[in-house]
């Protein structure tokens, strides 16, 4: 997608993407990741999650990546600190109290800016992606954070009855997209919740990717 058409979004408040309650996959199934205190985390298309909220009460650093700068700053207002900021090549960082979030690109982002990473958590960053965007994205995560395992989450729906985002990614596309380097595991399965249930049916998926052992 085009960033104006997130930075619209955003604008108009149409965000029923955004969950103002920490997602079921994530207390579910976040010791599959088997991270200590002071493990980093790198959500990627982070918005405003409570997520991070979650992640950081769990002793995790965390860094996201977000276009929005609204969403950005809503983060920072919620957990009420004020963040240093940063302008780094075009994209903002904006930090504090073991949280970094990075305004802008997600494509400009690099593996240098993020440091050395544990895991990470998709939740929104795949499904947003429309299919032809999908091999890109999955390319430029694996650079950012080769070799990490990560802890995603997607949608499977008829997508013939709504246009995204959020998209429908099936089964066979993560392992295409996934497949290498990593062991794939179907985790839940639960059927969708919240706003979206709103405008279609069909189920919320987890996934873990765990590195092949080579």
């Amino acid at each position: 997608m085009e960033p104006t058409f997130w930075e619209n979004r955003w604008r108009e408040g149409k965000t029923a993407f955004h969950e103002g309650a920490v997602n079921f996959h994530l207390e579910r199934h976040f010791p599959v990741l088997k991270l200590g205190r002071g493990a980093h985390v790198f959500v990627p298309l982070c918005g405003k999650s409570v997520d991070i909220d979650w992640l950081l009460a769990q002793g995790c650093r965390v860094s996201g990546s977000e276009l929005s700068a609204e969403a950005v700053e809503a983060v920072f207002a919620r957990l009420d600190v004020t963040p240093e900021i940063r302008d780094v090549r075009g994209l903002r960082c904006y930090s504090s109290h073991g949280l970094d979030l990075w305004q802008g690109d997600f494509f400009a982002l690099r593996s240098a800016d993020l440091g050395p990473a544990d895991a990470v958590y998709d939740r929104a960053a795949l499904v947003a992606m429309p299919p032809r965007m999908r091999g890109g994205y999955a390319d430029h995560l694996r650079r950012l954070c080769n070799g990490l395992p990560q802890l995603l989450v997607t949608y499977d729906y008829d997508q013939a009855l709504m246009e995204g985002p959020p998209f429908a990614v099936p089964e066979a596309d993560i392992r295409a997209l996934y497949q290498d380097p990593y062991e794939i595991t179907p985790l839940s399965s639960v059927d969708i919740y919240g706003p979206l249930a709103d405008r279609c049916s069909g189920k919320e998926q987890s996934w873990f990717l765990r590195p092949a052992i080579t």
